[in-house]
This record gives structure tokens, C-alpha cells and sequence, in this order.
């Protein structure tokens, strides 16, 4: 689970564009944020620029977030409240098929970006014809919409077949990810050949865009597995308050800030060199482990206060490290238990190794048990597995005493390109190139 250790421009959208919901609703909401923005004191929310990144959790509510960029967004993004991840198999193929999918893919997540339709929108064009836009989110702002996407290793080898002529350009980076001790995955629920991960402070704008990618996709692409999220669980703005996960604890203390330049460039993105001994079309991305973990809570419910803390090392209110007074007071990992989950996953236990998460809770019904079918869909971008979830998720598999109450039941791991840099380009160029 992976608790402790571990550019976005704005801009507007170009003229022309219609319908769009910005132009609905006009920027209202945002100047509201940047008045409450600018009366506390904070650096102004609205920058441009490549490095440019909002000031915290809020400071861009109902605004658009960039879609061009060196690095792709919704990576080192201030974390959105709400999620919907979605992994897709190609059902076609032809090669050039699915380059045409990516371009008109491309085009598409930078209009829904910017607050506006899809194509011709959901009114207005022939009334005979299916409308380019499903509609629901008419009428709403961007709500700092971002689209990330990415590869898994089945695009490129498959039942032992190259598939679209790709197997030579797989990143060695880009693994299967081993079995893990405790591990119960459901594969209905794992792998994929491609996936869009779609955050927005509005949940509705978040679920559009996935449902009209999925729509546009239609009989070259098909949804394998997806998963809704709420409340994100960690935090790349750590001026903001630390979020909670489902068992009430805040996670993400020490998780890699979105402006930290220098360690963004040391354990998330993948670095020019390191593109070029590997994959060059990497250069500028990262790597995505995307983990379904289920929580056990109505045993964690009935566990003491006491123990519960125990099992993190921090205490359950302030958030404090076991033996300090504070959330971000320099842990003294002698002070907890051997088997806690903060002194397992800290780097000073890992040899370093950081990874920037960007979880959520999800809650899905019940298990036909009575009990809830919850958790955290763990989400981990780093610049390689092979150095940074795998080596720390052996570790925590093998001795963390949270294991009592969770379980890994889905689990896959994406290859994710640099940004698109303009309009020309498109998402998964540098690979197909």
C-alpha cells in the first residue's frame, strides 16, 4: 500500500471552439478560486509557462488544466478529488487502425481538457446522426480535467505474437510484474493493452471522458476492466491538508511534491539517457503501477485503537510518527515496530527508493457477504519498477503487519509517453514512429 514514502500549464481554450461548458458558464467559479486564492496570501493559482503548476489542491477549482506539455498531465498534477481509470484490449489488427484510434483519441482528450464537446458536440449537428458528444457534460466547467495515457505490455507481445510490429521497441523497463506474496489477483481485473486515466474535480466530467473515448474506440478498442474512485489518498501538493484513506489514516505524508523539480527528474520521469540505453520514445515518461487493494474493513472496524496505529507507526489523529508530536516530524523508525508499515516503506528502509502515488478509495457495493467491497486503487508513477514498486513491494508483501488487512486483487503496469507537444502531435507517436 505503500502509505508514507514514497506541469502543468492553464490555458484557454482556442476560439471557435463549440459548444464548449467553459463558455457556458463562463470563468465564474475560477475567479472565485483566484479571489480566495489571492486573499490567502498564496501565489497565483493561474500561471503559464512549462513550469507552471497550480499552487495547491485548490487553487485552480473549475479551471482547465494543460494538455500539451514535455510531460504528460494528471502525472505530477495537484491529484484531482474524483477518478475513473479504465484499461482497454485492442480488438483490432491493423496497425495503421489503431494509430488513426490514437490520433483521434488525442484530439478528443485535448478538447475535453479545455471544457469543450467532442467533434461537432452533442447539439446541433444533423439530426439524423449520432451526436459527436454523449452530452452529460454540458453545462460544466473543465473542473481541471486531465487524460493520461499509457501502454501495458500486452500492445507490443501477445500469445507469442508481435503484435502491430511493436515487440522490438518494448521498453526492458516496461516488465511483467512478478507474483507477490499474499497476492489473490483477479485477472478480469488486471493487465491491458492501453489505458486512460481520467481525473477531475467532478466526478460527471470525469466519467464523460472515458465514456466518449470508449465510444470513439468502439470496434478497435474494448473496456477490459475500469475502476471509479473518491477521495484521493495522497497528495502531490503538500502545502494542502494530507488526505485519508479508508481506514482513517492520512496517507501519502512524504509523497513527491508536483513542483519538486529535482526529484521528479530522479525517480518519476524517465530520463533522456536512460530513454536512449532502453527505449528513446520514453524519454520524458514514466511507469505506472495501477493496483487494486482491497480492504478488509469490518475487521479493521473491530481492531483497537492502539493496534491500528501500531500497524502504521503513526498515530491515527495528528498523524504523527510513533514517539513525535507532529505529521511531518522526521520519523525515528527504531521507534516502531519491526513489521509497521511507515518503517518498511520509508526510504531509509529501501535504499531511497521513492515512488509518486496518486491513489483513491473506491467503494463497490458488497460482496454478495455482507461486507463492503472497498479499498484504495493504488496508483504509482516512477521512471522504473524494477528499482522502485517491485523491490518495495516485496518487502511490505513479505513482513508488513497491514497485510492482516488487505489484500492486492488487481494489479497492471503501463508504459506511460512523454507529453503531446502540440497539435500535430499524438499520444503514442514516438513509439509507432
Amino acid at each position: 500500500m505503500a502509505h508514507d514514502e514514497t506541469h502543468d500549464r492553464t490555458h484557454d481554450a482556442p476560439a471557435g471552439r463549440t459548444p464548449s461548458r467553459r463558455s457556458l458558464l463562463g470563468w465564474g467559479g475560477a475567479g472565485l478560486a483566484l479571489g480566495a486564492v489571492a486573499a490567502g496570501g498564496t501565489a497565483a493559482a493561474l500561471r503559464t509557462g512549462d513550469d507552471a503548476r497550480p499552487a495547491g489542491a485548490d487553487a485552480t477549482a473549475g479551471a482547465a488544466v494543460a494538455f500539451h506539455g514535455r510531460h504528460q498531465a494528471g502525472v505530477a498534477t495537484a491529484v484531482q478529488d474524483r477518478l475513473h481509470f479504465a484499461s482497454f484490449d485492442v480488438t483490432t489488427e491493423d496497425r495503421a487502425e489503431l494509430i488513426a484510434l490514437l490520433k483521434e483519441w488525442t484530439k478528443a482528450a485535448a478538447r475535453m481538457t479545455a471544457g469543450d464537446a467532442v467533434g461537432d458536440g452533442a447539439v446541433g449537428g444533423l439530426a439524423e446522426a449520432p451526436p459527436d458528444d454523449t452530452g452529460e457534460a454540458l453545462g460544466l466547467p473543465p473542473s481541471r480535467l486531465t487524460l493520461t495515457f499509457g501502454v501495458g505490455p500486452s500492445l507490443f507481445e501477445k500469445d507469442g505474437k508481435d503484435r502491430f510490429g511493436l515487440k522490438a521497441r518494448r521498453p526492458q523497463a516496461l516488465i511483467d510484474l512478478p507474483k507477490f506474496p499474499g497476492d489473490n489477483l483477479d485477472k478480469a481485473r488486471s493487465g491491458g493493452d492501453l489505458f486512460i486515466q481520467a481525473c477531475a474535480d467532478d466526478p460527471q466530467v470525469a466519467v464523460h471522458a472515458i465514456r466518449n473515448l470508449a465510444r470513439i474506440g468502439f470496434g478497435k478498442v474494448a473496456i477490459r476492466w475500469s475502476q471509479l474512485g473518491f477521495g484521493k489518498t495522497s497528495s502531490t501538493t503538500p502545502d494542502a491538508q494530507t488526505p485519508r484513506n479508508m481506514f482513517g489514516f492520512k496517507d501519502g505524508t512524504h509523497n513527491i511534491a508536483g513542483t519538486d523539480d529535482a526529484a521528479l527528474d530522479a525517480h518519476v520521469w524517465v530520463g533522456e539517457k536512460e530513454a536512449k540505453d532502453d527505449a528513446a520514445w520514453m524519454a520524458g515518461g514514466s511507469y505506472l503501477v495501477a493496483r487494486r487493494i482491497r480492504m478488509h474493513i469490518e475487521t479493521w472496524d473491530r481492531t483497537s485503537l492502539k493496534e491500528q496505529e501500531d500497524v502504521f507507526g503513526r498515530n491515527k489523529g495528528e498523524g504523527a510518527p510513533a514517539g513525535k508530536k507532529h505529521e511531518r516530524d522526521a520519523p525515528h523508525l527504531k521507534s516502531m515496530l519491526p513489521t509497521a508499515h511507515v518503517r518498511l516503506a520509508h526510504p531509509d528502509s529501501n535504499g531511497g527508493v521513492r515512488i509518486l502515488r496518486r491513489g483513491y478509495s473506491f467503494t463497490d457495493g458488497t460482496d454478495g457477504l455482507g461486507r463492503l467491497e472497498a479499498g484504495l486503487f493504488f496508483l504509482a508513477y516512477q521512471r522504473d519498477v524494477r528499482h522502485g514498486f517491485v523491490p518495495l513491494q516485496k518487502r511490505l508483501a513479505s513482513s508488513d503487519a497491514l497485510n492482516e488487512y488487505i489484500q492486492h486483487v488487481g494489479s497492471a503496469l503501463f508504459a506511460v509517453p512523454p507529453g503531446v507537444r502540440d497539435a500535430d502531435d499524438w499520444w503514442g507517436r514516438g513509439l509507432f514512429a
